[in-house]
């Protein structure tokens, strides 16, 4: 007697090629989300300039970035970047992802949302919500001394710079324009990381909050400590960038 075939098993890698072939084709950052090559270069967070500048009017400069401009954007990032917790799917599947500074209008700092997030996402138990609340927290801690004393340097640069422009010979206006545009960027730079900060103390309080609401546990006072020592650092930062707008104060929740 013939052996019978199941032609469903048979399809099956058929269908699984197709479906890999769909993944790949989709993840238009590169396999599997991840960034694509032609994003990493050395320049790839000079956009957090251009969106400060544009989001508040002002003109963008045409200098092309220093080494110190290029480290206070690239250690800008990950502090500008929405806190929220990165369960392990997200860091095969997540991809590199603008966004937009906090003088954009329709932009409303929520500070439930890392806190509901941390909740909602599937954790083998509330230990793991807050470790992962204790991680966030301690990696803001590490990037703070590293990002203000790249800002330290770069606005140390650009006030000599502002100095020295009032001795150049045959400045051009235009010259003078990138150079005032790109002191601005910088500076909005530094701000946007101030504001983020300030959110992001908040966000860490809200889910804490919540966390022992829900799960109190001994592990709250760690993340208890963190919290406040990250508030500290942030209400007294290193340097301070001469503002060119008012701070945005809206939030919700």
């Amino acid at each position: 007697m013939p052996a019978i075939v199941n032609p469903v098993r048979r399809a099956r890698p058929v269908f699984a090629l197709v479906l890999v072939g769909g993944l790949l084709g989709a993840c238009s950052g590169g396999d599997f989300g991840r960034t694509r090559a032609d994003m990493r270069n050395d320049d790839m967070h000079k956009w957090i300039g251009a969106e400060a500048t544009a989001s508040v009017g002002v003109r963008p400069s045409q200098f092309q970035l220093t080494d110190n401009e290029r480290q206070l954007r690239d250690l800008a990032y990950p502090l500008i970047e929405p806190p929220h917790s990165r369960p392990a799917w997200k860091s095969v599947f997540g991809d590199y992802q603008p966004s937009a500074s906090p003088w954009r209008q329709k932009v409303v700092f929520d500070r439930t949302a890392y806190g509901r997030a941390l909740i909602d996402e599937p954790h083998r138990s509330h230990a793991s919500r807050y470790t992962q609340l204790i991680d966030d927290v301690r990696d803001d801690i590490t990037r703070f001394e590293p990002f203000f004393a790249s800002a330290i340097r770069v606005i140390d640069l650009d006030r000599k710079r502002d100095a020295s422009m009032k001795y150049m010979t045959e400045l051009s206006p235009r010259e003078q324009a990138d150079a005032v545009a790109r002191m601005q960027e910088n500076s909005l730079i530094v701000q946007w990381v101030q504001i983020s900060l300030e959110q992001r103390v908040s966000s860490y309080r809200w889910a804490l909050e919540r966390l022992v609401l829900q799960a109190p546990d001994g592990m709250a006072a760690e993340a208890d400590r963190l919290i406040h020592e990250l508030a500290a650092q942030t209400a007294n930062p290193p340097v301070a960038a001469r503002p060119l707008i008012e701070r945005p104060l809206t939030t919700r929740g």
